[in-house]
């Protein structure tokens, strides 16, 4: 690889983007430069201040073969170009729009709403001192019209050449279209022989100050050679970007992938990862719970099947240290094309089963999965395991290994570990349970640990252990009380289906419950929105009654429906908040234990007989309580 370091004068790189000289890899993400990002950049220039350096990569590399586009603007061009550009896109193409052609920029302002302006050059402010030329830069509206009052006064117009003469605003367009001689000559021949002295001068010294140190500036570059590799080239990608917007692993991938000389050689284009992943969006669109499952998400599992590949076949030659499994960046960007051609769609198609898996275990939504991050190693074990993952023993050690992953709260950071973990322990300890051969408890399974007390620290849906609760309480067939129907996939969406109070929030601080005790999820439990509002704030006593007397249910009736809720009836009649708890808190547990299939850290143990004390330790931080549940009088 070999490089040099040019600089360029402004009106050199105009003229090579008009031409179609240089151009963008395909790959790189639109321009998106915001209007004040834009104006400053015309300030620097105005001030002769330095910009960062502009990287090109010089075409006809058999290594690097990318397909080229043209920066946004020079749209229409035909030829094949001499460069590309790696970095330095939002700079140039930003000059491009707002210095050529008609000046019409296509922006938005600092809130995202689109914007199109043209720049404007108060030419005596442009020979003032620092402060002046900060205000000299005008963004204006396309048809130079500045209006105030909800349009009904106009406050500037500079909409044609003579008002622009008579303002003293030269668009920034007559920089550098040779025109500028002819412009000021109109601007100093303007207004009574005073006026047309004092512009006389203001003219000389926009000529020496402004038009030579603009027409002169530079901008550095680095010129890559055509002997530059493909991993060059990515590494340049990761390590550059100065403009602001650094490409995350996607875009890096995106690159690599772009050059691929093999697959254009193939197929005589260029891989577009970008619309690859456009088909597995398709996917994803159809099951709303794996809203959340990113791109980089599925790349992390195409690199944790690539990298299992490659270990088996490093202990298959007896190699003294296999390549480890992982999902990590730099072990992501080291994929191949061929690795990812062989395993994104085997990862693409398990997404669905995925999906399904959450569903039969009650998890309806994307808001309520626990953790999203655990998809990624829940589609690679999918993946490996096939059709066998449908197996009702295989599936059942599944559903135990997720649960020990949520309830032991394993997957809150630091996961690319724990993903290679169990993406190489999970599936043969899952096949064990129906061939019966030995195989060791994958290590999320041995070391997830639920601890009693911690019933009595989850207040919201912001933790996992949380979410999951919800989800199993709903996996033991629950029904709603007042439609007593089951809390299935299509009833979950149909009755608005949500967690909510038992005790209800109202009733709590009219009686002085503890907010910890509240709120904790020991006092909630799924409910559809309208039988939320149907218990008002009221106290059990009074709307068990009131439910008995809508539903036509008999006592016995709705007493079942209580103990599937795993609520004991006879405290919740009674409106004997502690008993309930108490009673609550066990059965919930033992619901736990059954889920992770091991005992859980029993930690509150009653003391000479007396009940256990439900204070919430507070070792587990404090957090906001969940919005307050929709109650009003019956």
């Amino acid at each position: 690889m070999g490089f040099q370091t040019p600089q360029y004068r402004i009106g050199t790189l105009l003229e090579a983007i008009g031409k179609g000289d240089i151009q963008l890899p395909d790959f790189q993400r639109e321009y998106r430069w915001e209007d004040e990002r834009i104006r400053q950049l015309l300030v620097t220039i105005l001030r002769g201040h330095p910009m960062g350096v502009v990287m090109l990569l010089q075409t006809g590399n058999d290594q690097v073969r990318f397909k080229p586009k043209p920066l946004t603007g020079a749209e229409g061009v035909t030829r094949a170009p001499k460069w590309l550009l790696l970095d330095g896109q939002q700079r140039l193409t930003s000059m491009f729009q707002a210095l050529t052609g008609s000046g019409v920029v296509h922006t938005a302002d600092d809130r995202g709403k689109k914007l199109t302006r043209r720049y404007f050059l108060n030419v005596e402010l442009a020979i003032g001192d620092s402060g002046d030329q900060e205000d000299a830069v005008l963004s204006l509206p396309v048809d130079g019209i500045v209006r105030e009052n909800f349009g009904r006064d106009v406050v500037l117009d500079v909409s044609t050449h003579d008002r622009q003469i008579a303002a003293g605003l030269m668009p920034v367009t007559v920089l550098f279209d040779r025109s500028a001689t002819g412009w000021l000559f109109d601007y100093f021949g303007w207004g009574s022989e005073a006026e047309q002295q004092h512009r006389r001068e203001v003219s000389k010294t926009f000529n020496d100050r402004v038009l030579q140190q603009v027409g002169a500036y530079e901008i550095p570059a680095i010129e890559l050679d055509d002997a530059t590799s493909r991993d060059a080239v990515a590494t340049v990608f990761e390590k550059v970007n100065t403009g602001g917007l650094p490409l995350d692993t996607f875009e890096l991938l995106t690159a690599t992938f772009a050059g691929d000389p093999d697959y254009l050689d193939k197929y005589g284009e260029a891989f577009r990862l970008g619309e690859d992943w456009k088909q597995t969006q398709l996917v994803l669109a159809k099951h709303p719970a794996l809203a959340n499952v990113s791109r980089i998400f599925f790349l992390q599992a195409v690199s944790l099947l690539a990298s299992r590949e490659r270990r088996l076949a490093d202990i298959a030659v007896g190699k003294a240290k296999p390549a480890p499994l992982s999902a990590k960046r730099d072990d992501i960007l080291r994929l191949e094309l061929s690795e990812y051609l062989t395993w994104a769609p085997r990862v693409r198609d398990a997404l669905p089963w995925v999906a399904h898996f959450y569903t039969s275990q009650h998890i309806h939504s994307a808001g309520f999965v626990p953790y999203h991050t655990q998809a990624v190693p829940l589609v690679a074990i999918r993946v490996l395991l096939g059709e066998q993952a449908d197996s009702y023993a295989i599936k059942e050690r599944i559903a135990q290994w997720y649960w020990c992953g949520v309830l032991g709260e394993l997957y809150g950071s630091t996961t690319e570990s724990r993903f290679a973990r169990d993406v190489d322990q999970v599936p043969g300890w899952a096949r064990a349970a129906v061939t019966g051969e030995p195989a060791p408890t994958p290590e999320t399974v041995q070391a997830a640990v639920f601890v009693e007390s911690r019933l009595l620290s989850l207040r919201t849906r912001l933790s996992a252990a949380y979410k999951g609760i919800y989800a199993l309480m709903m996996r033991r067939n629950v029904r709603d009380w007042q439609y007593d129907q089951p809390i299935d996939h299509a009833n979950y969406f149909e009755q608005q289906i949500d967690i909510h109070h038992i005790f209800p929030r109202a009733w709590c601080d009219k009686v002085g419950i503890d907010p910890d005790q509240r709120e904790s999820i020991v006092n909630k439990t799924p409910l559809a929105k309208k039988t939320n509002i149907m218990l008002s704030g009221d106290s059990p006593a009074e709307y068990l009654p009131r439910l008995a007397a809508r539903t036509a249910l008999e006592p016995d009736q709705i007493d079942e429906l209580l103990r599937a809720h795993l609520i004991d009836p006879a405290a919740l009649r009674a409106a004997d908040f502690r008993a309930f708890f108490e009673a609550r808190r066990a059965t919930l547990l033992a619901m736990i234990e059954d889920a992770m299939g091991k005992t859980a850290l029993r930690d509150l143990s009653p003391v000479d007989g007396a009940p256990a004390p439900i204070e919430a330790p507070e070792m587990f931080e404090r957090v906001p309580d969940d919005p307050a549940d929709e109650e009003e009088a019956p």
